[in-house]
């Protein structure tokens, strides 16, 4: 998934087309995303000693990652993801609609330095 913790997201189907905001986790193994503000639900739980008083909480629950595209930084338009290597050889991810750099993934790696 090239989608991280920390990247600004724009859903782009569902109840919450157009809403944007950070992720906040990832999970690689059922391909699902947790975002701030998105996908928000009612849990009805019962009165315990955690929460003495019980009642619906309001929270956040995970997306699909399909249904969310990366923000580009120099944009702030949905993009999409590319992974390149760098003269030096290490290993960056990029905006593919602007070119911009979306940060280092690995260190420089001798294999994959350009002469």
């Amino acid at each position: 998934m090239k989608i991280k913790v920390g990247d600004m997201v724009q859903v782009i189907r569902g109840k919450d087309r157009g809403v944007t905001g950070k992720v906040v986790s990832v999970d690689h193994a059922k391909n699902k995303l947790l975002i701030e503000g998105v996908n928000m639900v009612y849990k009805h739980v019962k009165p315990s000693q955690r929460n003495p008083q019980g009642g619906r909480l309001h929270k956040e629950m995970p997306i699909h990652a399909s249904t969310v595209m990366a923000l580009c930084p120099k944009t702030n338009q949905p993009t999409r993801i590319g992974y390149r290597y760098l003269e030096d050889g290490s290993k960056e991810r990029f905006a593919r609609s602007s070119d911009t750099s979306m940060g280092l993934v690995s260190p420089p790696k001798s294999a994959y330095t350009k002469n």
